[in-house]
């Protein structure tokens, strides 16, 4: 007899009885895969034993002066984090391949295997190979328990004999649950692992870091829902031939998204960047057209980064345009402005914009470092190096103001800044820091006159 399917979507795991080409649910096209019908009373056992521990309480009657939030003892990913980790949370933590997902849990086992008992469950390596991997790292002494396993049952069971505070599965696409017949990756195993780990780490009290993989389009393999499940989802980021890492939070249910954690790469492992500013600005060139420094906010950080770009005549009849670290569109735009509103034509030449460290530059206040940089290397005439700029740009050419500025200009005038460019028109008072002088502009014009 043909065992019984239905098609779920990956984006937000509704089910069908019939494949359709749009989702029914979410209205997305082509999310729809398909897999075994898990039969009715299946774990019922587990769900009657999870709802008997779990009694409802009343809301004024629990108990707040425990501390929930432990350190990870890595600052970067604690300022990530919300200030640290939540007991009783999943947290999925999701990079490219090769990225450092597992170095970085690995180092977290280093840094709280003294106050804390871990479990490292490891689907993809066997123990002899985290061993390795442990012993270049550094990691070795405190209560770290290793288990090559990928049946979801057989880790729960190990779980409640070791009572851990901590358990990191390395990855959720290696689990399968023996009742959900489908392979190891797919739909419906991945959620139901996922489920089942956090229905544990919600009735037990421990912290749960899941390494997911990501497909090809960026996003973390399996059904979307995977990410409403769980509390927190970090996004690793980083370039291969870039030594730098960036963690970011997509979602956070106990604390911001906006905090980013800077890391760089070594051979002994991931090292903490707490100054990502003067670490980015290394190496700048003096003296060279084509480069301006910036501020950007990322969460309450504010961090410099260096804007560069390249502006030749175009050898061909179109010319040919490339941005790294700004947005594609946003930099075209950028450089309809300058020639139209700025009076410097770049339309019969190549441009090239590129962000220096590998930095993804978001928020609008780049908008006139960018378009200076673009200017200095269509004039060949270079920016000053203790000059930065603040704003954004409209579309009439006119410099606007951007939130946190006094933040910004802080951290500029820490670095050595002498000069910033910023608008005319601030919101708010501006606190002029001690050696740090403000030009103010109204439009893209007056900036360009101003620093070239």
């Amino acid at each position: 007899m043909k065992q019984k399917t239905v098609f779920y979507c990956t984006e937000c795991g509704n089910e069908t009885p019939r494949w359709q080409g749009q989702c029914p649910a979410c209205g997305a096209w082509n999310t729809l895969t398909e897999a075994p019908v898990r039969p009715k009373g299946e774990n019922k056992a587990v769900v009657d034993a999870h709802r008997a521990r779990q009694a409802p309480e009343k809301l004024s009657e629990l108990d707040t002066e425990e501390e929930i939030r432990f350190s990870t003892g890595l600052g970067e990913l604690d300022r990530v984090l919300g200030g640290g980790a939540v007991r009783g949370s999943v947290v999925l933590v999701g990079g490219a391949p090769g990225v450092g997902k597992s170095t970085l849990l690995l180092q977290i086992c280093g840094m709280v295997g003294s106050s804390e008992r871990v479990l490292y469950v490891t689907g993809e390596e066997s123990r002899r190979q985290l061993k390795m991997r442990a012993q270049r790292l550094g990691v070795s002494d405190g209560e770290i328990y290793v288990l090559a396993e990928t049946q979801v049952n057989e880790i729960l069971a190990a779980a409640d004999e070791l009572k851990p505070t901590v358990v990191i599965i390395d990855s959720i696409q290696t689990m399968f649950d023996s009742e959900v017949s489908a392979t190891p990756g797919s739909v419906s195993q991945v959620r139901e692992s996922t489920m089942a780990i956090m229905r544990r780490a919600k009735s037990d009290g421990f912290t749960a870091f899941v390494v997911g993989h990501i497909n090809k389009e960026g996003a973390i393999a399996g059904p979307k829902v995977l990410e409403h499940m769980v509390d927190c989802v970090l996004y690793f980021e980083g370039e291969q031939a870039v030594s730098y890492r960036m963690l970011r939070a997509a979602k956070n249910r106990f604390g911001s998204t906006n905090e980013i954690g800077v890391f760089e790469m070594a051979d002994n492992g991931l090292r903490e960047v707490p100054n990502p500013s003067e670490t980015l600005l290394s190496g700048r060139p003096v003296d060279t057209p084509g480069t301006c420094v910036t501020c950007v906010m990322e969460g309450t950080r504010p961090i410099l980064a260096e804007i560069q770009a390249l502006v030749a005549k175009s050898a061909y009849s179109s010319a040919r345009r490339n941005s790294n670290g700004i947005e594609y569109n946003r930099a075209m735009l950028l450089l309809a402005v300058l020639e139209k509103r700025g009076g410097i034509a770049v339309s019969g030449c190549d441009a090239y914009i590129n962000v220096v460290g590998g930095l993804q530059l978001d928020e609008p206040a780049a908008d006139l470092a960018t378009l200076l940089a673009v200017a200095s290397s269509c004039k060949d005439v270079p920016i000053s190096s203790d000059v930065a700029a603040v704003g954004e740009v409209g579309l009439s050419g006119e410099v606007r103001s951007v939130q946190q500025l006094n933040l910004r200009l802080s951290e500029i005038s820490r670095l050595g800044f002498k000069r910033c460019i910023i608008p005319a028109h601030i919101k708010g008072d501006v606190v002029r820091p001690e050696g740090l002088e403000l030009i103010p502009v109204k439009n893209i014009r007056a900036a360009v006159k101003a620093v070239l």
